[in-house]
């Protein structure tokens, strides 16, 4: 079968739980008085916007069987988005984190439940042959079994032709044993994956600031990676061309961040959006800025009364 003309778009699978967002702007968490329930976690938040860009996606998680578990599935019920690949936990509760409001990086506390309860049952063989892009995050692999279960599904998926993706969003606070880190992750490399990249995530893994030119040159070198992205918050994303290249494409210009919450998960559902269909990287990117800039002006997740498929194909 040709990659592009397999059924599925995108499998997403890792952390899915409640944000509860503080709703004072700019207060960290010791000062924020008041939350706002919405459903998150970087793979559940990327499928929930290709599937509203009308990609084919399917997420693979777990919630508890619990008032917030039933919340969560309303919400995939509510978007029509299929729940078959989204198992209930009866001895853990469906995970929760505190996030403060902010235009920048978030302050946060994990309290986390059922999310990294993922087998391998919930990676059928036939839904590993039909996708086109497998998906997850540095989050997801953090505990067990979702981080056996997910490396044995993403190699798999590689054997059947899919392209391999992660978000390398590592945080101390949520894997806390950074060798351990740094051997699952430079396992999971292995499989030449996209890879989304920020200054934040880097410094944290290898415990030391770099120069972008030291952040390519290190995942080049080490792991033989070429479609490596980096993002830059305000100052947009860098990425190699086909040329090898380090090439710096600027943000979007926006007038005012009112949630920076799941911008991230915005940027790269525009740019699996358009890798997907096979545009140039470079188009695949700005689609990603696009779409970012869009979540910042929104609180909460992507606006619903926009067509957005149609704002990107007019990037």
């Amino acid at each position: 079968m040709d990659w592009t003309e397999k059924p599925i778009d995108v499998i997403s699978t890792g952390e899915i739980l409640i944000d509860m967002m503080g709703q004072q702007m700019n207060q960290p968490l010791s000062e924020t008085q008041d939350f706002l329930k919405i459903p998150g976690g970087s793979p559940a938040n990327v499928a929930f916007n290709l599937h509203q860009l009308k990609r084919k996606v399917v997420f693979v998680g777990c919630i508890g069987q619990d008032g917030l578990g039933e919340f969560i599935l309303k919400c995939f019920q509510g978007k029509n988005l299929s729940t078959d690949g989204l198992c209930q936990c009866e001895d853990a509760p469906t995970s929760i984190i505190l996030v403060s409001k902010t235009s920048g990086t978030p302050d946060f506390v994990p309290y986390r439940g059922a999310d990294f309860q993922i087998h391998d049952n919930q990676f059928d063989e036939s839904l590993l042959r039909q996708t086109q892009v497998f998906h997850t995050t540095c989050f997801a692999l953090s505990k067990k079994p979702a981080q056996d279960s997910i490396l044995k599904a993403a190699q798999k998926a590689k054997k059947y032709g899919a392209q391999i993706s992660i978000d390398l969003n590592y945080a101390t606070k949520i894997w806390p044993d950074k060798a351990e880190a740094q051997a699952v992750i430079g396992e999971f490399l292995q499989l030449n994956p996209l890879l989304k990249i920020s200054e934040d995530d880097v410094q944290r893994l290898l415990g030391k600031k770099l120069s972008h030119d030291e952040i390519f040159n290190y995942f080049q070198n080490k792991f033989q990676l070429n479609k490596i992205y980096l993002t830059l918050g305000s100052q947009g994303v860098k990425y190699l061309n086909e040329q090898g290249k380090i090439v710096h494409l600027p943000a979007q210009p926006i007038d005012e961040v009112k949630d920076a919450t799941g911008a991230g998960d915005a940027f790269w559902s525009g740019f699996l959006y358009g890798f997907t269909q096979n545009f140039s990287q470079e188009q695949c990117l700005k689609m990603g800025l696009k779409l970012a800039a869009i979540k910042l002006q929104h609180v909460g997740g992507l606006p619903e009364d926009r067509d957005l498929e149609h704002v990107l194909m007019t990037t």
